[in-house]
């Protein structure tokens, strides 16, 4: 494996770019050959284009997000290689204009207004469908066929899940999960509790199961909390397989589900948890997590649990291993969230897009098709090594078990019985009535579930209403301008 690195970092090639809004940064690009690739894949159907068989080959398409995740800044760590394709073989760029995550949306529209559109936008469940009827993305079934073999097994996700009268509006070229539970297995062994991950492969990780852990190992006094983080109360709430509003795929419009049974007991054990005190109390501490710090007390057994995605232990060894435990011996695990015992026996965990939107007035949206292809092909490929894969293994060293429960989660999500949230999707007004529900535990005084729904029941219903009249009325069939 190490020697695969070797040969990799080898043949780096270094060339300097500025990402035309931001700072400048050195960007260090990597070539690697698909050639293979492409010869298995096409034994199965799966193409790629021929150079000269698109007019994108040779353009540079522009990234606008707060984030840059297709090109390498740092010779120690290897990314993307649907990006490598992009640029190796079809002699393409990316060009980054960096935004700032709190002002993204007034930024692009500032930019569509004036004429001045990048061409894509992350494909994150944010822009659908608020920013989608604004006319701020535009449909992208005019430029990727997801009837191709290429996109097989994902055309129904985008089609179900982000899309208006049956028109698309993510070019989804993966899915993949959320939040998990992280924990530190020492500090599990300590307290004398059975391991979470075998709990789950047995079936047996429960919230009935996970409240004992919680509660029991709460202290105050001892300044030791169960729970810390921004995430546990709406990963919580999802895992009993419902939202608060769901989406209605048969009908593409939105429903209410507040009076939902499972949600009310998802709500209650989260009531619970706030009540016994098992949650680190942020709003004590100047509404800042322990230390300031993703995992911070997970190492000294101060925290429990933590709740979030597994970009939270990417990093290096030095900058992992003293907040979450030392990964060299195998101290940091995670696993899916627990089961309601009472509900329909399944785990969940939110599915996300991993994907992009073509934004209004794009320039090149046939480049950003492209890069989506390479992207797409990059998934598929079963001759590649995964490069991701392969730097969480060398680089971040996490070691078999967590990579294959990270298959585990990602098989969860996308299973059949698939978890979508769309959070600020729903349009400002609706999304923060539903944030306010979904962190029923993040306060110093949480309130029952009876209390939130005599509060609130209302206003979400005639949000809920208004957003699908607007959807009702939006044309995805017509030119939309950006209406602001």
């Amino acid at each position: 494996m190490k020697k695969i690195i070797a040969l990799l970092l080898a043949g780096l090639m270094i060339v300097a770019l500025v990402g035309c809004g931001s700072s400048s940064r050195e960007v260090i690009q990597l070539t690697f050959a698909t050639e293979d690739a492409e010869a298995i894949l096409k034994a199965a159907g799966i193409y790629l284009p021929e150079v000269e068989d698109t007019e994108a080959a040779g353009s540079t398409v522009v990234w606008f997000a707060w984030y840059d995740d297709m090109q390498n800044y740092s010779d120690d760590e290897i990314i993307n290689s649907g990006y490598w394709t992009f640029q190796e073989k079809y002699g393409c760029s990316v060009s980054w204009y960096e935004c700032t995550w709190d002002t993204r949306f007034d930024e692009l529209a500032n930019l569509i207004l004036a004429s001045n559109s990048p061409d894509f936008y992350p494909g994150h469940d944010e822009v659908f469908p608020n920013n989608c009827i604004k006319g701020m993305f535009v449909p992208v079934d005019d430029y990727i066929d997801y009837d191709d073999p290429l996109w097989e097994g994902e055309k129904d996700y985008a089609y179900t899940y982000y899309s208006i009268k049956d028109r698309p509006y993510v070019i989804v070229y993966d899915n993949t999960f959320n939040n998990v539970v992280a924990y530190n297995r020492r500090v599990m062994e300590e307290y004398g509790y059975d391991d979470p991950a075998e709990l789950y492969y047995n079936d047996e990780w429960t919230w009935d199961v996970f409240y004992d852990m919680c509660l029991d190992f709460t202290d105050a006094d001892e300044n030791r909390y169960a729970l810390d983080g921004w995430y546990y109360s709406v990963a919580l709430l999802h895992s009993c397989g419902e939202t608060i509003v769901q989406y209605n795929t048969e009908t593409q419009q939105f429903e209410s589900n507040i009076d939902s049974a499972a949600i009310e007991r998802a709500a209650n054990l989260l009531y619970d948890l706030s009540k016994n005190g098992t949650i680190y109390p942020v709003w004590d501490n100047s509404w800042t997590i322990r230390n300031g710090t993703e995992g911070g007390g997970m190492n000294e057994g101060l925290c429990l649990f933590y709740l979030g995605g597994t970009w939270m232990f990417t990093g290096t060894v030095d900058t992992i291993s003293p907040v979450w435990g030392d990964l060299e011996d195998g101290e940091l695990m995670f696993c899916p969230l627990p089961r309601d015992d009472d509900g329909d026996g399944n785990y969940y965990t939110e599915s996300i897009p991993t994907g992009y939107c073509i934004i209004q007035g794009a320039t090149n949206p046939e480049g950003v098709a492209l890069l989506s292809a390479c992207m797409r092909f990059k998934v598929l490929d079963p001759t590649v090594v995964d490069i991701d894969r392969l730097q969480l293994e060398e680089t971040y060293l996490w070691t078999e078990e967590m990579l294959d429960m990270y298959d585990e989660c990602y098989d969860l999500a996308t299973a059949s019985h698939v978890i979508v949230t769309y959070g600020e999707g729903y349009g400002d007004k609706l999304y923060t009535v539903v944030d306010t529900l979904e962190r029923i535990a993040q306060s110093s005084d949480a309130s029952t579930w009876a209390q939130l729904k005599e509060s609130y029941t209302e206003q979400v219903e005639y949000y809920v209403n208004q957003l699908n009249e607007q959807i009702t009325a939006y044309d995805p069939y017509s030119l939309n301008d950006y209406e602001g």
